[in-house]
C-alpha cells in the first residue's frame, strides 16, 4: 500500500495532447480478469466484449467552461476558477473559486470578464480557496458559456481551442457541474451506443460532477491514509432497478468510466443492491475492495501514482494492470483523457 508501488515511468510524447481525428478512432486494449489475457485492436471492437442483457452505466455529467480570466480595475489579470456553487440569489451567485494571479487578492476586490459580466473576492475558505460573488445581468451560467474556457487537465499543455468545447465533453452530458470530463465516454459516438442497443444492451445513466479531487495527486507515502474530496452524485430510481434486475438475471454490469464505479459503489450496499438517491462520495477504492456492483470497467490510461491507477488496479490487481500499461508503453498507446480506451471484463 506505499504509493511506489503504483508508479510507472511514461514518456511524455505518449500523452495524448489533441483528441483523434474521429471520437472512435482511438484504440483498445481488453483485460480479461479470468484469463489474465491482455488483447488489442481499434475502439469500435468494444461491442463484441457485450452480450445481450449486459448494461452499460454511463456518467451524463457535462464540463462547464469554467476557467474564467479576468481584469481587476488596476488591470492586473485575474483568473477564477469555479469549483462549487454555494448560493443563488435575485442579484448574484457566490461560489467556492481557486484564484491565481500575480499578487493576493484583497477582501472586496473587483474582476471585470466583461463591461456586464463582474465579480467580487470574498473571504477565504481555506488555503486554497476563495468565496467568490458573481454579478451579471441574466442567466449566470450563459454568462459562463459565454466568458469560460473549458478546463483542460493540466498534463495538456495548450490551449483550450473551439474544438474542445465539444470533444472534451461526451456525446451523452446533460445535467451541468463537472470541472474535469469522465473521459473513457469521450470515445463513444450515438452510433457505437445504438449498436449496443441493438444487440441488447441496457444502457442507463447516472450523475457524477468529477472534481479537482481528480487532479490532487496523493501525498502520502502510505496510501491508506489519503483522503478523497468528495463529488455529488445523482442515481435514479430507473437505474438502479434496472441494475439490480440486470444483476439478479445473471447479466453483467458495466461501468463507463471510474465516476459511473465510483458513483454506484458508494450507493450500494453489502449485498450489491444498488440505490436510488443522491449525496457526496467520497470512497476512496484501492487495492483490497471488493466491487458489490461493478462487472466490468470501460476506462482510460490514468497517471501515475493516481487514485484512479489506484481504483482499476482494486479491480484487475496491480501486477495485471502495470503489466497491461508497460505493453501499452511499448505499443505506443496515448495516455490520459485524449488517450486511448482501456476495458476491464
Amino acid at each position: 500500500m506505499l504509493l511506489n508501488d503504483f508508479n510507472y515511468t511514461l514518456p511524455e510524447d505518449l500523452i495524448a495532447q489533441i483528441p483523434t481525428a474521429q471520437r472512435d478512432a482511438s484504440r483498445l486494449m481488453c483485460l480479461d480478469r479470468n484469463l489474465g489475457s491482455i488483447e488489442t485492436g481499434s475502439f469500435s471492437d468494444i461491442l463484441n466484449y457485450f452480450r445481450p442483457g449486459d448494461v452499460l452505466v454511463l456518467n451524463d455529467t457535462r464540463v462547464i467552461p469554467a476557467r474564467l480570466i479576468g481584469r481587476k480595475q488596476t488591470g492586473g489579470r485575474v483568473e477564477v476558477f469555479l469549483v462549487r456553487s454555494y448560493k443563488q440569489a435575485e442579484s448574484h451567485e457566490d461560489w467556492l473559486c481557486l484564484t491565481k494571479t500575480s499578487r493576493s487578492l484583497k477582501y472586496g476586490t473587483v474582476v471585470s470578464f466583461s463591461p456586464e459580466f463582474k465579480a467580487e473576492i470574498l473571504e477565504p475558505v481555506d488555503e486554497s480557496y476563495r468565496r467568490v460573488r458573481f454579478f451579471c445581468p441574466g442567466d449566470f451560467m450563459a454568462a459562463v458559456e459565454r466568458y469560460g474556457h473549458l478546463p483542460l487537465p493540466p498534463y495538456i499543455k495548450r490551449k483550450d481551442t473551439s474544438d474542445d468545447r465539444s470533444r472534451y465533453q461526451t456525446v451523452f452530458a446533460r445535467e451541468n457541474g463537472a470541472v474535469a470530463a469522465p473521459t473513457a465516454g469521450l470515445h463513444f459516438t450515438e452510433k457505437i451506443l445504438q449498436q449496443l442497443q441493438a444487440k441488447g444492451v441496457e444502457i442507463l445513466n447516472l450523475t457524477l460532477h468529477v472534481g479537482l479531487g481528480t487532479f490532487i495527486p496523493v501525498r502520502v507515502e502510505d496510501i491508506r491514509q489519503h483522503r478523497m474530496h468528495s463529488e455529488f452524485y445523482r442515481i435514479s430510481e430507473k437505474t438502479a432497478n434496472s441494475v439490480n434486475c440486470a444483476r439478479a438475471a445473471g447479466h453483467r454490469v458495466f461501468a463507463l468510466g471510474t465516476t459511473s464505479a465510483r458513483a454506484m459503489e458508494t450507493s450500494s450496499t453489502d449485498s450489491g443492491e444498488l440505490m436510488a438517491g443522491s449525496g457526496e462520495s467520497d470512497i476512496f477504492i484501492y487495492p483490497g475492495y471488493t466491487f458489490k456492483v461493478v462487472d466490468a470497467l470501460v476506462t482510460n490510461f490514468h497517471l501515475p501514482k493516481s487514485t484512479l491507477l489506484m481504483l482499476v488496479s482494486a479491480f484487475a490487481g496491480r501486477d495485471f494492470i502495470l503489466s497491461a500499461y508497460h505493453r501499452a508503453i511499448a505499443e505506443r498507446f496515448r495516455f490520459f483523457s485524449y488517450g486511448d480506451c482501456m476495458l476491464i471484463v
